[in-house]
């Protein structure tokens, strides 16, 4: 047995033998799952036994996210260095460990100096996450005497990506702590929330901090840059800019944007991997899919001599406004969508129709995944519900009861 482990056996029975710090057990018992597999498994001949536990499901989430964290990285400071080469300036805190990483050179040709550019936006974003959010988790898991569970692995990766590179830090706490407080501890914890709490968080700082999230300069991470959304732009000025920017630079995440949501691509070969390990339910990113692509033909049918976002391609759609990151990532979350089959399919369909419904009939809010899936989040116990009746009156008629 190797001395760490040892080490964590001793701090296991000083905590849990400690009336005053037992609520601190959690958090030890979380490092010690982290580290090793339980010491605590289930040997007798009832119990069914599988190589594939929560764990394993939230590390393969998190695998699945590297190609968007690396984007992240990367676009985020090729935005600036862009923005810097234009002749705008780089101020702040931030200047410094740019320079001190030696990528004081600013060049969007140059993968380390977007790198790292794109690093001091995103690790410190990330770091508060896991700090803040990890605090609640642990406060709550002690309270209630239970393990700090896996599943804010994936919140906390999640949350980052959510959000613009120059978003104040405190917001990132206040958000993360209103998402894992009201989004999910309120509920019962991990497999007894509603809403997905990585989507809560970010829903509530867009309604509460409207004009730091969604102004124009949130998006590019120098200062003093304007920078809109393509989503937002097309909004305004309808196809035209898209089209000038490309459908493959989207589709890449060349683009100004949440730091995780703008390559479609990279989205795209992590949720691969979701559905080829089944995490993901294939039919729910299947029915998003159908969904979005229905609705934006119908509008595209119906067209609007006022709004220009009637007239946006399907093929627009899914590689703008994070739709990649929301279906293969927050639709299909298992606690907060259906488990019926049937169910996936309504779920995932109605979800792609709101995306569109909100990004086109809504001027002011363009991106509507955040509307759409909490809106269908609050719907899927109610969908399950009635596929369940359906097939036991088929049941019954089968049967002649």
């Amino acid at each position: 047995m190797s001395l760490l482990r040892k080490m964590l056996d001793a701090q296991d029975r000083m905590l849990s033998g400690n009336r005053w710090l037992s609520p601190l057990h959690a958090l030890a018992e979380a490092t010690y799952d982290a580290l090793y597999t339980p010491g605590k498994v289930t040997t007798g001949a009832p119990h069914v036994r599988d190589s594939v536990d929560l764990k394993r499901v939230m590390v393969t989430v998190v695998v699945a996210l590297l190609p968007a964290v690396a984007m992240a990285l990367y676009n985020t400071g090729l935005q600036a260095n862009l923005a810097i080469a234009a002749g705008a300036t780089q101020e702040g805190w931030r200047l410094f460990f740019v320079e001190l990483l030696g990528a004081g050179g600013y060049s969007p040709d140059s993968l380390y100096d977007n790198l790292v550019h794109g690093a001091v936006y995103y690790l410190p974003v990330l770091a508060v996450t896991f700090a803040v959010g990890g605090a609640w988790e642990g406060l709550f898991a002690g309270i209630r005497g239970h393990e700090v569970n896996e599943g804010f692995l994936v919140s906390g990766m999640l949350f980052p990506l959510l959000l613009p590179p120059t978003i104040p830090l405190w917001q990132v706490a206040l958000g993360i702590s209103f998402g894992v407080v009201i989004g999910k501890e309120v509920f019962g914890g991990v497999g007894m929330n509603v809403f997905n709490p990585a989507l809560t968080a970010r829903a509530f700082l867009f309604f509460a901090y409207p004009a730091q999230i969604s102004g124009e300069k949130v998006w590019i991470a120098v200062d003093g840059v304007t920078g809109a959304t393509p989503m937002a732009q097309a909004a305004e000025t309808g196809m035209a800019p898209l089209e000038q920017m490309g459908w493959m630079d989207a589709f890449l995440g060349f683009i100004p944007g949440s730091m995780g949501e703008t390559s479609a691509l990279a989205l795209a070969a992590g949720g691969t991997l979701l559905l080829l390990t089944g995490v993901a339910s294939w039919r729910i990113v299947a029915a998003v899919t159908a969904g979005t692509i229905g609705m934006a033909l119908l509008l595209n049918a119906v067209g609007s001599d006022t709004n220009p976002l009637f007239a946006m391609p399907f093929w627009w759609h899914m590689v703008l406004g994070g739709w990649a990151l929301a279906t293969f990532f927050m639709a299909t979350d298992p606690v907060t969508a259906p488990y019926s089959r049937s169910g996936q399919l309504i779920y995932g369909f109605l979800i792609g129709v709101l995306v569109v419904i909100v990004r086109v009939l809504n001027p002011a809010y363009p991106d509507g995944l955040l509307v759409g899936i909490l809106l269908m989040n609050v719907f899927s116990p109610l969908i399950d519900h009635y596929v369940v009746q359906l097939h036991i009156r088929r049941r019954r008629a089968r049967h002649g009861a």
